[in-house]
């Protein structure tokens, strides 16, 4: 408890640190006051008062302007990002806290690792970004939890080093059966292409034969609708209004809204210009993170650290597991202000490829770094024969108890 404590009081301070210093570097020009919260709770532990220079045009300091919309809350940026701060300028911090702990990391695809286009269809990450996750993974257990089907998903990574859930956590496929999330009812143990045996968790298979009912209908009736698309993610139905005129817009909301309210066991939430159609039960992204953390053995574990980024209304849930949690970092992909319980940020996919490159790079030199010590204290130990027995514990443990997922 008292350790739990002090992390908290200590990710309080970090902030504050990190607002102080980004005041300094600006000048002081205004006063204004800002609440931080701890971690481990879900209240707004104290207010601090913050002097800065933002948006003082006189000092050649670029304004972010103010900006409204679905998503966003009135507040410039450089405000905004007195709360969020950059992931990539207090990496140092993040490191410092998680030193020790067993980092577990979890990734949205769409706005994340891809940019948003505007055919979903071609949302393709850059080869950049796929090196950087297969070397991530490399280094830590890497999840990707995506509203896309899974099998969608996985086309696009094409990586077997990472675990996959799709259709908003309803589909994953895991190392092994969860005892403490999920019915054991809706884990069944596969065997996947490599001889490896796999439990696919899938929750929501009774709602298949309605969710083919409703992805005809929606197909149908928004067939007029120029630049409506409807795409079938298995356990879940995304229709997009991207190229929807905004004349068109509300026509299309009626028709989505109609169809649903003949299946009272759907509901409708909003992402990115689009409607996400599914089952209305108890599981989400956030359930999802914590079910794969199970199925990896770390689920009880005090020292495991996880990390979530993503960019969409749906990766709150998994932003709020974390804060219940009381460790872990939440990282919101966006560069404009949004409400949002993440504690950091990141502007695009860009910057979360370079956020997840200085993590592979942390990690190899901690584990030099270790080597290097363990070898001076150990004179018997020849170079190349040497174990960091941490952080070598660490890898060895979900690498060999936990082989690639292919189905």
């Amino acid at each position: 408890m008292h350790r739990r404590q002090s992390h908290d009081e200590y990710s309080s301070y970090l902030k504050y640190k990190n607002v102080a210093s980004m005041s300094h570097s600006l000048g002081v020009i205004r006063s204004f006051s800002i609440e931080f919260f701890s971690q481990g709770s879900r209240n707004f532990k104290s207010r601090v008062e913050v002097n800065s220079a933002l948006d003082r045009p006189e000092m050649g300091l670029p304004q972010s302007p103010a900006v409204e919309n679905q998503d966003s809350i009135l507040v410039p940026y450089n405000s905004w990002l007195l709360k969020h701060p950059s992931a990539l300028d207090t990496f140092k911090q993040l490191m410092r806290i998680a030193k020790g702990k067993r980092i577990v990391v979890f990734l949205d695809y769409d706005g994340t690792l891809s940019n948003i286009v505007d055919n979903p269809e071609k949302a393709f990450m850059t080869k950049e970004m796929r090196m950087a996750v297969r070397e991530v993974a490399c280094c830590f257990p890497t999840a990707i939890i995506s509203g896309r089907g899974r099998g969608k998903v996985y086309d696009f990574i094409e990586l077997d080093n990472v675990y996959y859930a799709g259709s908003h956590g309803l589909d994953i496929a895991a190392p092994l059966q969860s005892m403490n999330y999920g019915d054991p009812k809706h884990q069944t143990s596969v065997v996947g292409k490599k001889g490896n045996e796999v439990v696919l968790f899938q929750p929501a298979k009774k709602y298949l034969p309605a969710i083919q009912k409703i992805l005809g209908v929606l197909t149908e009736k928004t067939r007029s609708i120029r630049g409506a698309m409807i795409e079938n993610n298995k356990f879940c139905i995304s229709a997009h209004y991207r190229h929807v005129r905004d004349e068109d817009f509300c026509n299309l909301e009626k028709v989505v809204n109609s169809v649903i309210g003949e299946f009272k066991e759907f509901r409708i939430s909003k992402g990115k210009k689009v409607f996400e159609i599914r089952p209305d039960m108890e599981w989400d992204k956030g359930r999802a993170l914590n079910y794969l953390l199970d199925t990896l053995g770390l689920g009880a574990s005090s020292d495991v650290l996880p990390i979530y980024i993503g960019d969409d209304r749906t990766d709150e849930d998994a932003f709020e597991a974390i804060r219940n949690r009381g460790e872990g970092f939440s990282i919101v992909v966006s560069s404009t202000p949004k409400d949002t319980l993440a504690l950091y940020s990141l502007r695009n996919p860009l910057e979360v490829n370079k956020f997840l490159l200085r993590m592979v790079r942390w990690k190899k030199n901690s584990s030099l770094d270790k080597s290097a010590k363990y070898r001076g204290e150990n004179k018997n130990c020849r170079m190349g024969q040497c174990l960091n027995l941490e952080e070598g514990t660490q890898m060895m443990d979900w690498k060999d108890a936990h082989k690639p997922i292919l189905l």
